[in-house]
């Protein structure tokens, strides 16, 4: 089943794309990989919910953080579709750059960031399993409380 239809099946809406924030790009394709840049959890209305913001082990829950970590996946696909025309064009998910607001001493990255690994799995199939990063961090763009960026193999 082609990534189109499995998100479709999957009943998602992907979000409009987001725009850059700063001085870069959203999306770069180099050779057979498209790059995509960092994507926060922003919501269909491309607007962070206060539930996403702030830091993991502070306000916000483990379940709020694997919902922004998908929020931020869904966000990852909006901007290879509007960079490729379609998620059929994407042969494989080849890695996730993984960064998780934290306090200090909150170790429980790996569980968060699944939230998108998870949604890639459910997309792609076995070509969405991908090597990662997961990383804790003191600070995100926007108070966001994750943020991901990933590389993917085109057909």
């Amino acid at each position: 089943m082609s990534a189109q239809s499995r998100l479709a099946e999957l009943g998602l809406t992907l979000p409009a794309p987001a725009a850059a924030l700063a001085n870069y790009v959203p999306a770069v394709v180099s050779g057979k990989l498209l790059i995509v840049s960092g994507q926060l959890a922003l919501g269909p209305d491309g607007q962070l919910d206060p539930a996403h913001c702030g830091k993991l082990g502070g306000h916000v829950t483990p379940e709020a953080g694997r919902q922004a970590a998908r929020l931020c996946a869904l966000n990852l696909l909006a901007q290879a579709q509007a960079s490729l025309g379609s998620l059929n064009a994407i042969a494989r998910v080849v890695k996730l750059g993984a960064f998780v607001s934290v306090v200090p001493g909150f170790t429980a990255i790996a569980p968060v960031v699944n939230g998108a690994s998870d949604l890639m799995v459910e997309v792609f199939g076995e070509t969405g399993r991908h090597a990662r990063a997961a990383v804790g961090v003191a600070e995100l763009p926007l108070g966001s409380a994750v943020e991901i960026d990933a590389m993917f193999e085109l057909v």
